[in-house]
């Protein structure tokens, strides 16, 4: 099995552990047997909430919270609502959301994510309709702008290449929740620059790509800076954290050999890009030769970036 490698930054100002919150969407099972499967693994008392909402106290890696479509999880308890609920049971996935964890507890999450698949845990390629995912939140570096504005410039630069070299499942890719940036984004974040302002670069993610359906949802991070702007330009409910919201991965968890080592191994990889200066601006010189002044399509850009990752070394998401 993949193992989870240390990030290239792996302490935070305070020189502390960068932290990593995980929520894992899965099938196959319901909430009540994912909840007693959480205790038997990683301990703690699992106690039912409102209907089929759960949580897990004192487990190993600290609370659990297990719990139905999170839209639904917030609307008031009526007949109505658990109609909805119990309809829904074959599309709607579980979730399960844990605190932030350190680089123990996610090793440990994956002891779990094991138990859930001997248990019969179902991941997106198990139907047409399911499209389930695994986010990562990672926690920022810093607050200096360039802790977050390299990352969000790695990603989008090498974006189409991780789609490329492995592709999410069909069932998330006609679905909206994950879609690509729009190339005008990345076209105004490379002419913005490495060294660009947070506040600019707000500003051109709200100008172009004012939602959080994207694999790598930045609105968190902006709420948590300047949560007035983000309220009153979003209508979608954010939720102000300073962590990078990586939500392009499947959950696979049926699949064998799938772990939740490999995702985090590839936001490993942006944030590697991230760190160097020269591959970065080789990348978005290229990504400009490569668009020209129309974007007719993406393909011919991920070959190219996947040649240029690779002669640096970083073409495999690996430790």
């Amino acid at each position: 099995m993949p193992k989870f490698a240390y990030l290239p930054q792996p302490l935070n100002a305070r020189g502390t552990p960068r932290l990593v919150g995980v929520e894992i969407e899965l099938g196959g099972l319901d909430e009540a047997r994912v909840a007693c499967t959480c205790a038997d693994t990683l301990g703690g008392k699992a106690e039912q909430g409102d209907g089929p909402f759960w949580t897990i106290k004192d487990s190993e890696i600290g609370k659990i919270e297990i719990y139905l479509d999170v839209f639904l999880r917030n609307a008031q308890k009526s007949k109505l609502r658990d109609l909805a609920l119990d309809i829904g049971r074959e599309v709607i996935p579980v979730e399960i959301v844990t605190e932030p964890l350190d680089h123990a507890g996610l090793s440990r999450l994956d002891d779990l994510r094991a138990a859930l698949r001997e248990a019969g845990g179902l991941g997106s390629g198990a139907g047409w309709f399911l499209g389930f995912g695994l986010h990562l939140n990672i926690e920022i570096a810093s607050d200096a702008d360039t802790d977050i504005v390299h990352p969000l410039l790695a990603y989008a630069l090498i974006e189409d290449w991780i789609r490329t070299a492995n592709p999410i499942d069909d069932s998330r890719r006609v679905l909206p929740f994950t879609d690509p940036y729009p190339t005008d984004f990345v076209r105004a974040l490379i002419a913005a620059g490495p060294g660009a302002r947070l506040d600019h670069v707000t500003g051109l993610y709200l100008q172009y790509t004012p939602s959080r359906n994207r694999g790598l949802d930045m609105l968190p991070i902006f709420a948590h800076f300047d949560p007035d702007r983000i309220a009153a330009a979003i209508s979608d409910k954010t939720a102000a954290r300073p962590t990078f919201h990586f939500r392009l991965p499947d959950c696979r968890i049926d699949e064998p050999g799938w772990s939740i080592a490999d995702e985090w191994n590839r936001w490993l990889l942006v944030e590697r890009v991230a760190q160097d200066a020269d591959l970065l601006a080789k990348l978005a010189r290229a990504w400009q030769d490569d668009h020209g002044v129309l974007t007719l399509s993406r393909k011919s850009w991920a070959v190219r970036c996947g040649a240029i990752l690779k002669a640096a070394g970083l073409d495999r998401v690996s430790p």
